[in-house]
């Protein structure tokens, strides 16, 4: 019996985390889709971040002290870039089809797949993965609201960054103490901004519900992006994403009865295509974390 190599167990089990990590998103984003009424796009977003900000806050404890002079500036810019993709893509649902939106934001991962990638034989799976975006989102119907696609387009750049920036933390934070401080950024960056909307039309039951998804999304979904990211490149990652479109349409179908035309079935197969592609050549070389302990940093010449 052969044993996997550890560079392909690497990537099966990072692209396993991924999956799961979309999954989670997906699900969580229907069931905030219920309280766009109540609160709007940006109070829901702002729920869910602000709990998952004290959940992790709580659970994790980080010590600042312990974190080298870089690496708390990255968690910062990596929280302020969460709120950010987290707010415009709420905004961008509550005026597009989820799978419409998942599609135009998953603009983001691609580039960084794209700018990321080596040789023309990786560059394949992005352009299949572009493909598949355009028959998801059948740009030549026309009719999309002009400023759910602005929001969409603005996420996924804010989508872009938080890929690199999560692999940069995931690198140099031990455990999920990046992940803590970045939320917790990301929570008062959302209350900044939407908290003032919002606390008036707050009740018990929705502060109950926050909690529940917040735990949805993000504090599961991106703890596995940030373990994920530590066994792939952002070029495997960012292709791999391209699998979220379909996954939102699926889930769009099932809980929103947003029903998909055959174009964006076919856009299906073309981005599991190229998803199954990134997963078998995407694996991380193993990198050497720089947990921080005091100020011995290291710096490379």
């Amino acid at each position: 019996m052969t044993t996997p190599h550890p560079s392909s167990a690497a990537a099966r089990a990072g692209s396993a985390m991924a999956v799961a990590s979309m999954t989670c998103v997906q699900l969580g984003l229907a069931a905030s889709v219920g309280l766009f009424d109540r609160v709007g796009p940006e109070g829901a977003a702002f729920l869910r971040l602000a709990w998952a900000g004290v959940i992790l806050l709580v659970a994790v404890r980080p010590r600042l002290r312990r974190l080298s002079p870089g690496a708390l500036p990255a968690c910062v810019a990596l929280g302020c870039v969460t709120a950010g993709v987290t707010m415009l893509f709420m905004a961008a649902v509550d005026r597009i089809p989820l799978g419409t939106a998942s599609a135009l934001e998953f603009l983001g991962p691609l580039g960084v797949a794209v700018t990321r990638s080596r040789g023309a034989r990786l560059l394949a799976w992005p352009a299949l993965a572009a493909v598949g975006v355009v028959l998801l989102t059948e740009p030549w119907h026309g009719g999309a609201d002009p400023v759910g696609v602005a929001f969409a387009l603005a996420a996924a750049c804010c989508w872009a960054a938080y890929i690199l920036l999560t692999q940069r933390v995931g690198d140099q934070v031990a455990g999920l103490d990046g992940l803590a401080i970045s939320l917790t950024v990301a929570g008062v960056v959302a209350a900044v901004v939407a908290g003032p909307s919002t606390f008036g039309r707050l009740t018990p039951e929705l502060v109950v519900v926050g909690v529940g998804l917040a735990v949805l999304l993000p504090v599961v979904p991106f703890a596995l992006e940030m373990l994920a990211l530590r066994r792939l490149t952002t070029a495997s990652f960012g292709t791999l994403m391209s699998l979220e479109p379909a996954i939102a349409l699926v889930v769009g179908l099932l809980l929103l009865h947003q029903v998909p035309g055959w174009w964006p079935v076919l856009g299906i197969a073309f981005v599991v295509a190229a998803g199954v592609g990134a997963e078998r050549s995407g694996a991380r070389p193993p990198a050497e974390p720089r947990y921080e302990t005091s100020m011995e940093s290291t710096r490379s010449a």
